[in-house]
């Protein structure tokens, strides 16, 4: 059965409002193979490529370059189409997802997947002389318009969809825009540098990449660079002050290679647990105050902290928490109603909190208790181990007892040695049986775990 989707775009007037109505034309809107690009030229490819849309349906945007993500992002808004943000990339995702939504469409560039003969393949946007470009009219949508339809990730079953109208995405953006100007020190007029290394089609990526340029003074790079040397290399590119939006992935790779950067006025990051000795390392080695992100695709992003510095996270601007026994409730300006979460928090009177882990990752053994995240980080601890992950396995038939799982890379370590360390770490009920050593963990795009590709790595070491 199709799902459908309402534009939401209201017949009355007052309730539209004009993405970059009222920006500096002339302002850098983005930066691609070393050109900037302005607003007007900007909203120029927006016309551009509204033209080869359908009349209806919803997009899946599939585009590569961000760039052309966000021109074909807006073109599709500007027809009142809805875009699509599955949890992944991968053929059976977007099947799926178009399954679901009939008059879904493909949006791609010239970079993305050829895989799919239907495709609207978009054109490179390569104009010799920007200023000669025809400029597009500001882009008109509904407050109530639906501006994206998030899927989570899968890491805890199966992807499940979030509506985002424009509102939604209006709100949220002056929440972000608040908290990093305030960290770069931004002065009026003046407009700081995008380079992000998570893909557009990510809900964070969305929020850090898509949308600060088009609600606030950023320009975005059109790349996603993924080698510590091409990351430097794009860095170097753009002019200060410049913001590497990334994750723990990425930065511990960026420290494993000893990769200079060009000077950073912030590093922010999120997708997976940023841990404090990391985050040090990192201010250390870049002198540049990193920002951890709080939030999720259900919620977008909702607190911040400096990690290096604090254990506990600072909520946005009018958000509210309201922390009970199975998770927490989180009310905003920015949310159409509240949304429920599985993170179990301590809110102390300032309004800052502390995680305390999921609902689903707490674990009560023989009376004990123990959680995911914490055996995780101890497992990744261990000297020799690159990346590890602990998880809880489904109950077998006829069972109730759902044990506890690991993957561990570990180049020169075994799996016995990797036991009888963490033994001295945790108590034995929580030792992970199986623990099978690979050769890398399955994350996606932005170094999460899906668990469907957990359970598929260990049955593969299994087999």
């Amino acid at each position: 059965m199709s799902a459908s989707v309402d534009s939401g775009r209201p017949g009355d007037p007052a309730t539209l409002f004009s993405l970059l109505g009222e920006a500096d034309h002339e302002r850098l809107f983005a930066w691609r193979k070393g050109r900037g690009i302005s607003v007007r030229a900007f909203l120029g490819d927006v016309a551009r490529a509204a033209a080869l849309l359908p009349a209806s349906g919803s997009a899946i945007n599939l585009c590569e370059d961000r760039y052309s993500f966000v021109v074909s992002y807006c073109a599709a808004a500007s027809r009142g189409h809805a875009t699509l943000l599955p949890s992944s990339r991968a053929i059976q995702a977007i099947a799926e997802v178009r399954s679901a939504y009939a008059g879904a469409y493909l949006l791609g560039d010239q970079q993305a997947c050829a895989t799919h003969a239907d495709m609207i393949r978009l054109p490179e946007f390569d104009i010799d002389d920007r200023h000669t470009a025809l400029a597009g009219l500001p882009i008109e949508v509904g407050a109530a318009q639906v501006a994206a339809i998030g899927f989570t990730s899968g890491s805890t079953g199966l992807p499940k969809p979030n509506i985002k109208t424009w509102q939604n995405f209006r709100l949220g953006s002056r929440l972000n825009i608040e908290v990093l100007s305030r960290v770069l020190g931004l002065t009026d007029g003046q407009t700081a540098s995008v380079l992000a290394t998570v893909p557009a089609q990510h809900m964070y990526g969305m929020e850090l990449s898509v949308l600060l340029p088009l609600f606030g003074p950023f320009s975005v790079h059109s790349g996603r660079p993924f080698f510590p040397a091409d990351i430097a290399c794009e860095l170097a590119s753009l002019p200060a002050p410049r913001v590497l939006v990334t994750t723990p992935v990425h930065l511990q790779a960026l420290l494993r290679e000893s990769q200079a950067l060009p000077p950073l006025a912030a590093i922010v990051c999120a997708t997976a647990p940023l841990s404090r000795e990391l985050a040090q390392a990192v201010e250390s080695r870049y002198q540049a105050p990193l920002i951890e992100m709080f939030g999720s695709t259900e919620t977008c992003v909702i607190a911040h902290r400096r990690t290096a510095s604090e254990c506990d996270w600072q909520t946005h601007p009018s958000v509210a928490l309201s922390p009970h026994a199975e998770g927490t409730l989180v009310n905003a300006d920015h949310l159409c109603a509240p949304v429920q979460l599985q993170d179990i928090i301590e809110l102390d009177c300032s309004g800052r909190f502390r995680l305390c882990g999921r609902n689903a990752d707490l674990l009560e053994i023989g009376g004990k208790r123990a959680s995911l995240a914490d055996l995780t980080r101890r497992l990744q601890s261990i000297d020799g181990v690159d990346d590890a992950v602990v998880f809880q396995l489904d109950a077998e038939p006829g069972s109730e007892v759902r044990r506890i799982a690991a993957l561990a890379v570990a180049p020169g370590r075994s799996q016995r040695d990797l036991l009888a360390r963490l033994r001295e770490a945790v108590d034995p009920l929580f030792l992970p049986r199986p623990l099978r050593l690979v050769a890398s963990l399955p994350r996606n795009e932005t170094g999460k775990l899906p668990r469907a590709a957990l359970l598929a790595a260990l049955g593969a070491e299994q087999s």
